[in-house]
Formats: C-alpha cells, structure tokens, sequence
C-alpha cells in the first residue's frame, strides 16, 4: 500500500480493470527507525528505501512508502491522535494520518540549508523540536507544519568563550520535572539545559567523550548518558560540573591497571519501577578484545546484569512501558528490539528475559528465498491439514504473556478466499504459507535436504565443484488435489512427495538420467544403439534404482567425472514423519566430466501418473508410478522429420572437457547461469549481462525468415503441460497429450498412450511418440493453457488424493480415483476440439484443435521482452495476464487476445523480481519486493473494491489515561507542577513567523478519506477540545462571577432587611 502510487483505473471494453497494491509480508528491508504508541499500541518501523510498516494486532500490517525514496531517519507518533511523523533522510519532515486504512501524507517541510539529525515531540504537544546537524535546534507546529520564529542558536547554547563546534544535536528531550526546560545534547559531548522561557542556559556540561544518547529518570533530577568509549555516565541537576557516576558495563581492568577499551553504548535507556530498582538498558559497549562475538542487548536491573546475544546487529531498540508520562514511575514490561534482519519483543517481568513469540511473518527470508508460487481457491481442507502438521514442530521457551503490540482493529470479513503461498529457499527448505484474507501465517515447513546425504568436505579441485547451496530450490509444481508436491532443486534434481498424516519407514527410490545431448552433435547409427539418451527403459520390470554404465575415469578423483550425480540420495530405510513424504528422486548425472545442465521446465499431471522436465539438452518423460523413464530425448530429435529448418552440424566430440565460457538459461521460472563445471545460484542486482544476452536470444529465436541456426545456440525446454488434447489433426477424440516450447519459440506435442485400467496402468507399459506436430511463436514459449470452445478454462486432470500410508481396507481393493476434464465433455452445440492458449515472450496465439488452425494473434511487446505469463480466471472469466521486463502488468482478453489493461507498475531493476514474480486466479500476484518481504498485487475489481473492508484499522478511539495525582484538566492538558503555555513562546504572535528559506512546506497529496481528515484536522482535533474547554471554563468562571455578585447582592438585602426590622420592632403602629 503505497502513497507513492495510487490505484490506477483503465477504461476497457466490456469491462473496467483495477490495479493496485493489496498487502505487503515479510520483515521491513534494511530498516533504520522504530517507533511505539503505548496507547494504541501500535509499532512503526522504518527503512532505508522510504518505507514504512506498521504493526498492531493480527490482520493489522500496513505499508506505506515516501515518494522520494529518502531512508526514514526517525519516528515520532502522536501519541494517541492517529498520526505519524518522518524524518528522511533528504531533510523532510512528513506527517502521516493514521485514522484511515491506508495512511496518507497530510503535510510536508522540506529543510533546505539544514541537514536534520533528532527530532523530539513531547507528548499531548502540538510543537516539535528539530536538531539539526549544525547545532541549532528549530520548532515546528504540527497543525500547520510550518517554523516557529523560536530558534534555539548552537552559539547560543554554548558559552561565548568556547572556540569549538559542538557538532550536531544527537539528543532532545524536555525535562520531566519542568517542560519548560529542555535538554539538549550535541555529539561533541556538550550538554545544555536551555530554559525556554528565559531563553537562556540553565547550566551547561563539557564532557570529555562523544554522547549518543541521553535517559531521564521520572523524576527529573538525574539523567544518564551513554558515550563513545563504551561508558555510562549519571548526572545529578544539583551538581552538573561531573557526573556522580561513571561505570564500564562490559570493561574489566587489565593487569596494568587499564580499563579494558571497549565499543560505543549507541543507545541507553534508563526506566524505573515502582516495586523494584531501575531497568537500565542498552546496546553496544562490549570490549575490542572479543572478537567474533555476537551484538548484545544488556539490561542491568539492580546489581543482575543480563548480556542478550543477537543473531543480527542492533539497529534500535525501545522500552515499552505502562505511561506515556515521563514524570511517571515508567513500569517497563517489554524491550522490542530491531534486528537488521529480525524483530525481538523481550519480557521484562520475568527474571529469565524471554522473548514473545512473533505473529508476524517475519522469518521469510529465514534462508534466502529462490522461488515462489502461489494458489488461489484451494480445496479447504488443505490449510488446517498443513496447519496441523506443522503445528506439532513450533519452537517453544517462548513468553507466556499475550503480544504486547496489540493495536488497531480486524476482522475477517467475508471476502476470504483460501490461498497457499509456497515459498523455495537456499537451503533446500519449503515453506507452505496460508494467504487467506490477506494476511499470511506459516503452516508448514519441509526440508527437501533430508532426501540426500550430507555433503562430505571436499579438498583440491574437488571444492572448486562443490555447490554453496546444493539443495536450493529452483522450481516447484503442486497439485492441490492430489497433494502431490514437486520441487527442483540448483543440483538437478527432482523430488517427488506425496502427502499422509501418518509417519512411515520409507526408502526413496532413485533414478538417475543422463540428458547430455546436444543439438549440433551429429550421432551416428551406432552410437545411437548403446546412448543411454535414446534407449527406453523397459516398464515391464521397474528397477527401485537405475544406473548407467560409468565411464574409466570416474573411479578417479583426477579423472572426468561421468555417470554419477551432483549429490548422494539416502539408500536406506528412513523413518518419515507425517507430512509431505519423499517418494521418487530424479537426477542428472554428469557426463564426460561436464557437469549437468540446469533443469529449466516441469510439469507433473497427478491423474496420468506421468513427470516431465527438460533443460537445455533435451527432454526426460518419467512414469512416477511404475518409477520408468519413458523417454529421455535430445530437443532435436523430438521434431524428427518434421523440423522444418537445417541445422548447422558438426563432428561428435568424445570426453569433452568444460569451458570456462558462461552459458544462460533463461526461463519462465528461474534465472541461473552455469559457469564451468561448478554451479552457482545467480541472483544478481545488475542486469546488464543477463539482458544483453536475453536480447542476443531474441536474434536467434524462430520466425519466418530464419533458414537456419547459430551453431553454439541450444534449444532449451522452457514450459511443459500435460492435458487432454489432440496430437494428430487426425483425431476425432482427445488423448492425454504433453504440449512442449522450447526456447525457440517452437511448441511440440507429443501423444501418449496411457491404460486406464488400474492394474494395468500399474503394469502395461505407457507409450509416448512424438508426432512432429510444430507451432511457431516469437520468442521464448513461457505458457500453454487450454479453453473449451466456450472460453472457459479447462482444468488438468487429477487424481484424487488418497493417503498412501492409510491402513488397509481388506474388504476394499484400493483404486486410484480420477477427476477427467475431457475438452469434448461440456460441449453440445460447439462441435469438438478446444482451444489451445500460447504465450512467448514478445506473442501471444489462440489455436483450434484438432486442426491447429490460429484463431487469433497479438504481438504483446516489441521493445522488450515477458518474463511471466499465466492463463488466470478473473471475475467469471478468464484472461492472459503477463509481466514485462519494462514493468508493464497487462492482460489480454481470451479468446480474442483484446488488451484489457497495461500498467506501467515496476520496471525490472533486480532480477529477483523476474524471479519470484507470479500470477494466481482471482486477478492476483505477487513477487518478492526485497530479500525479505513479499509484496502482493491485484488486478481484479472486484478485489480492489473490497480491499478496504478488508484491511485492518490503525487507529481506535481510546480515552488518555490520566496523569496521576492531578486533576482532569491538568492532565489533559499535559501540564505539571509548572505550568508551561508553549504556545505563548513558539506561537506567531510572540515568536514570529520562521524563516521562509530555511524550510519549505509542501501540502500532501492525500486521498479522499484523508482530505476530509485534514479538513478536520488531525492534531486540529485536539486543538480545538482543548480551545472548547477553554471557552467552557470561561463561560463557568463567568457564571461563578455571576453568582458572586448574587450572592454579595442577597446578603446585602438580608443586612438591610435585618436592620429594618430592629429599627422597627420596638415602635408602636402609630409611631410609623
């Protein structure tokens, strides 16, 4: 949810198409400021790119991000008012309204000779202090976001007799015994006390050693600083010439006597309690000689001190406590700690410190994400039988207590959909995560590298080739239906799992390929009798473990390599838990000491019992069922006679050695290069050579003109489909087909012939022949789908899922239960056929089957090039949706390929996008935005229409809790023993307007809802109670007046009164 961008709306025919952003998980990239309301408990946290996340209770995650991009220095919240102020980094200061689902800027001053260092908003004011990097300290009005004419001067602060700069204000605050005082501390270690009224110098310290930060005690009479030189130091008001004390946390004394030297405490904070001694908390301060040690967080409670250890550097940290008074007793119950790559809630109110338990899906980059996937409208019984598994292995040790980051409001809605994000990681592992109703919740984790051996250490040459990660995940394909999960792995390697709620003995059967082939090799007839590539495994009699002849030098470690995989499947019986199940483990293996290429397509088709894949070399059929391969194919010889353009050949080479040239491959899913005979996942930032060599790619691929190809060019398998469909133009029914594009823009299918039988498909053999049939697109192919002649979507057929490791039914013979979707089953009045979607990177095509005439065409880009496409359901219909390397989002009409919508959304500046970004039904997608967060977007109306009802509210209405031992308006008010008018000070009338060169104010650009905030005025709220309960008390005291002088006119009535009647008591009648 940006500010930045707003949903952009396009006109289309029939229908209108919404884009805008829905929800943003994961942990907040590089991040540099924290921020907490205690009293709507709510967290903000910023970064360096401008953004902003804000967290409350569940369903309460919001982001927002500046428009400049300028990394957030600070955070301020208006305690309590539903606001928000920034400082960035390019010396703006930004108010954000918070009392609207999606916070809008209200207001901006952009400092323009000044660089801002601290800002400080005391709570229930309407004036900010700014320190700036030269030292002087200016204010500013939060209602209308322009300077004071009140300047707090750096030569002002400091004695006239001092010849030094005391660098930039790195501290501010206002003394809890007396607002009017304000504390101000400068990096060179100078400290001023300044009084605002006097405007002048309370007392003035010249400390020795650079101050970072500066804790009050509630009481206002002492204060502790932290110093560059790893010390604490405590100051009393009485005595300001030297500290009372001065302590080294984590410096012993050496032998000679010498305190040891130790790192800067960047941060302390000194809390107190009212039952027991003060907290005092901070980060850094650990001595040089400990190398290799962990950043600590150290909280020193009395005479305990307890050194935490973090996984990442420290970058803030903040105290949680019971008041927002800061002349109250502070009762901490909580520290939140932010990591560079973590946020950490510790419990204070128990002796042990642990940590709360994080609701937040902050651990997605827990291992660097490499792939992602995501699926809408799965069946509801996946995501409680996932969240149950995975429920039985949650750490634990954590608090008991609640989150104490409870704030803002959700509910669920009625426009929840189950949706499953499934997320590939570097280390091999997979994580199943539930997406539903827009927020997401870990339901289960699966770790693909407990398959396979460990990895032994290597030495020499030998580590040259050894992967950093060599189970990192490539792609995976999932059938919802059947549960069967596939996943492919950087070593060439494919896993099959099947899912059961019950734990198992299991041994995973192995089958090794070897797919080596290339396409300018020339095989001669007898060659072609003894290649492993060519020859058919025979279904009759499945072997559980499938090896190929070895060639002499791989018993060798000087020899080539050949004949052996890129890691050691387990062959042992291994005891499973419940969960997804390893079943079948397909590897490459490496031939004639070249390592395998890099798999690039798969497709899984649960009904047919059939996996195919293909890389750069060819393209592999296996049976998961009977554990065959079923063909195993260079890309050229799948053509056969019928490919229609001459190949440049070339003589066969025998052991051929590795070259140090770098191959790419670039596909629909995943981005690698391969480099020699070692492998390394590629996740590059600058894209110069990648698109070089994708726009070099585009020079080769097929059309019309082209009679023949470069010789160093390999026509690699880009997408695969199984389906219902028809192989020969010929067929008048439909046939299990396998539809595969290649590189080249070339779309193949090939017809197979699959028993229906149970015991026969378990038995007879599956038989595949490649038909020669050949369709030509521009471009690499990235997408088959299939339509009915109605237009609607056809699903793949699927199996039923059953649980392998049920127990077993004698009465009952276990069958496979098929779902089929025929395309000729739903179609009475169109005749027979279907429709067949293709999409490559620059084309798109609608072709009739069987007589695979096109229907339509529509070139989708000319001056760059589709990194993902998919066929998605949208609104009752279905269309082509597409990303484009230049950040265009659009979607195509099926069947007429009319454009719907293009957006002009996110140029590709890192590859990590083209990566992870992909489509799902429901008009959705998503992509990984930063290493660690996840970034969700959709193009359905539908679901930009009922966004708003499904985000969570930031702010809830809340009474202030009232200061104690002071009367309601005291408390309102703010005030204290000294009352303090900042008005009277900082206000126009008596400081004068601020300097209009020295800061610019720049209205924000806020939407609808938050225009009408800023009409009302957020602080402006406050304002005007406060301007009400002053016209009320005057109107009181003028009444109280009133009633006075009633009442002195009563008694001077009764006087009077009184004395008459003595006057006249004794006389007689006739005396009057």
């Amino acid at each position: 949810m940006t500010n930045g961008r707003q949903p952009q709306r396009i006109q289309c025919i029939p229908e209108r198409v919404l884009f805008c952003l829905t929800v943003r998980h994961g942990f907040p990239y590089q991040p540099t400021a924290l921020a907490f309301d205690p009293v709507q408990k709510t967290l903000a946290i910023g970064s360096r790119t401008g953004g902003i996340r804000i967290l409350g209770g569940p369903g309460v995650d919001c982001y927002c991000q500046h428009e400049s991009g300028a990394a957030v220095l600070q955070l301020q919240f208006l305690i309590n008012e539903g606001a928000l102020v920034t400082a960035c980094a390019d010396d703006t200061l930004h108010l954000w309204n918070l009392r609207q689902r999606r916070p809008a800027v209200l207001h901006s001053l952009k400092f323009n000779r000044e660089r801002i260092t601290f800002c400080h908003l005391p709570f229930q004011s309407k004036w900010l202090y700014v320190g700036t990097e030269r030292g002087n300290t200016h204010i500013v009005n939060i209602e209308s976001f322009v300077l004071s004419g009140y300047v707090i001067n750096w030569n002002k602060a400091i004695e006239l007799s001092t010849k030094t700069h005391p660098g930039p204000v790195v501290h501010l605050s206002d003394s809890p015994k007396d607002e009017g005082k304000l504390l101000i501390g400068f990096e060179s270690g100078t400290i001023v006390q300044w009084d605002l009224r006097g405007k002048k110098a309370d007392f003035r310290i010249y400390y020795d050693e650079a101050i970072h930060s500066v804790g009050w005690h509630h009481e206002g009479k002492q204060f502790m600083c932290s110093h560059s030189d790893g010390s604490l130091s405590m100051w009393n008001l009485r005595n300001t010439t030297k500290p009372f004390q001065v302590t080294f946390p984590h410096g012993k004394i050496q032998k000679d006597g010498r305190k040891e030297s130790c790192k800067p405490i960047l941060k302390v904070e000194y809390k107190t309690s009212r039952n027991s001694e003060p907290f005092v908390i901070f980060s850094g301060g650990l001595s040089y000689d400990k190398a290799g040690r962990r950043p600590t967080l150290t909280i020193m409670h009395g005479k305990a001190i307890t050194v935490l250890e973090m996984d990442y550097p420290i970058v803030e940290f903040m105290a949680l406590c019971e008041t927002p008074y800061n002349n109250e007793v502070q009762e901490p119950y909580a520290v939140v700690v932010l990591l560079e790559k973590d946020l950490i809630v510790v419990d204070l109110t128990q002796s042990n410190f642990p940590v709360f338990e994080n609701p937040y899906p902050m651990d997605i980059h827990e291992s660097p994400v490499t792939c992602t996937a995501y699926f809408a409208d799965c069946p509801p019984d996946i995501i409680p039988i996932l969240y149950s598994i995975g429920a039985k292995h949650k750490k634990t040790g954590y608090s008991q207590k609640e989150w104490p980051v409870a704030g803002g409001t959700w509910t669920l809605g009625s426009h929840t959909y189950p949706e499953i994000i499934v997320t590939g990681h570097a280390d091999g592992s997979i994580k199943f995560w539930d997406a539903s109703a827009i927020t997401l919740q870990m339901l289960y984790k699966l770790k693909t590298s407990k398959a396979f051996e460990k990895p032994k250490p290597a030495e020499g040459r030998a580590a040259e080739l050894v992967e950093e990660d060599p189970f990192a995940i490539q792609m995976v394909s999932w059938c919802p239906q059947s549960r069967i999960f596939c996943v492919v792995g950087i070593s060439a390697h494919i896993i099959l799992y099947r899912f059961s709620k019950y734990d198992a003995n299991t041994q995973i059967v192995s089958l090794e390929v070897r797919l080596q082939c290339e396409a300018e090799d020339v095989i001669s007839p007898s060659e072609n009798e003894n290649n492993p590539c060519f020859s058919e495994s025979s279904p009759h009699s499945p072997q559980p473990h499938q090896q190929y002849p070895a060639s002499p030098g791989s018993g060798t470690p000087e020899g080539n390599k050949d004949s052996i995989p890129c890691i050691k499947v387990k062959d042992r019986m291994v005891r499973v838990p419940p969960g997804y199940q390893a079943e079948l483990v397909i590897q490459l293996l490496w031939v004639d000491g070249e390592p395998p290429q890099q798999i690039t397509s798969l497709d899984i088709n649960s009904a047919y019992g059939l996996l195919a894949f293909g890389n750069c070399n060819g393209l592999a059929v296996v049976d998961y069922l009977q554990k065959t391969i079923l063909l195993c194919m260079s890309t050229l010889d799948l053509y056969g006679a019928a490919d229609p353009y001459q190949r440049l050949t070339r003589s066969p080479r025998r052991n051929r050695q590795s070259t140090s040239g770098i191959n790419w491959c670039f596909v629909s899913y995943s981005f690698v290069s391969v480099k020699g005979p070692g492998r390394k996942l590629s996740l590059p930032t600058d894209l110069k050579t990648d698109l070089e060599s994708r726009e070099n790619s585009f020079s080769r691929s097929r059309s019309s003109s082209v009679s023949s190809i470069d010789r160093e060019t390999k026509e690699a398998i880009t997408t695969l489909q199984f389906g219902e469909s028809f192989g020969r133009k010929s067929d008048a029914l439909p046939t299990p087909c396998l539809w595969v594009g290649t590189s080249l823009g070339m779309v193949l299918l090939i017809p197979m012939s699959i028993p229906t039988v149970h015991e026969e498909r378990m038995e007879e053999p599956v038989t595949i022949g490649p038909s020669g049939t050949v369709l030509m697109l521009k471009g690499s192919v990235l997408r088959v789908s299939f339509l009915d002649c109605m237009g609607a979507l056809i699903q793949s057929p699927h199996e039923v899922w059953r649980d392998p490791n049920a127990p077993e039914d004698p009465d009952r013979v276990r069958r496979r239960k098929l779902i089929n979707f025929s395309p000729s089953s739903s179609q009475d009045n169109c005749g027979e056929g279907h429709l067949a979607v293709v999409c490559s990177e620059r084309q798109a095509k609608v072709v009739l089957m069987p007589s695979q005439s096109c229907l339509f065409v529509h070139n989708i880009t000319e001056s760059s090039f589709v990194l993902q496409a998919d066929v998605v359901s949208v609104s009752n219909s279905v269309c082509l949706a597409c990303f484009c390397a230049n950040g265009h989002v659009m979607t195509l009409s099926l069947p007429s390929l009319r454009p719907l919508m293009d957006v002009n959304y996110l140029p590709l500046t890192d590859m990590r996008i083209a990566r992870t970004f992909c489509f799902t039904n429901g008009g959705q997608a998503l992509y990984l935005s930063s290493p660690t967060e996840i970034q969700r977007i959709t193009y359905s109306q539908e679901m930009c229409d009922n966004l708003q009802e499904m985000l969570g509210e930031l702010f809830t209405p809340i009474e202030t809790p009232e200061a104690q031992n002071r009367g309601f308006l005291k408390g309102f008010f703010g005030g204290n023993s000294h009352n303090f008018d900042r008005e009277e000070l900082f206000g126009e009338a008596a400081a004068g307007k601020g300097s209009r060169s020295l800061a610019q104010h720049i209205p924000g650009q806020a939407g609808m809802e938050g225009m009408k905030v800023a009409a009302s005025g957020v602080v402006g709220d406050l304002a005007r109670a406060r301007i009400a309960l002053d016209e009320r008390g005057q109107r009181l005291g003028e009444l109280e007046d009133r009633t006075a002088l009633m009442m002195t006119g009563a008694e001077t009535f009764s006087k009077h009164a009184h004395e008459l009647m003595l006057k006249c008591k004794d006389k007689k009648w006739y005396q009057f």
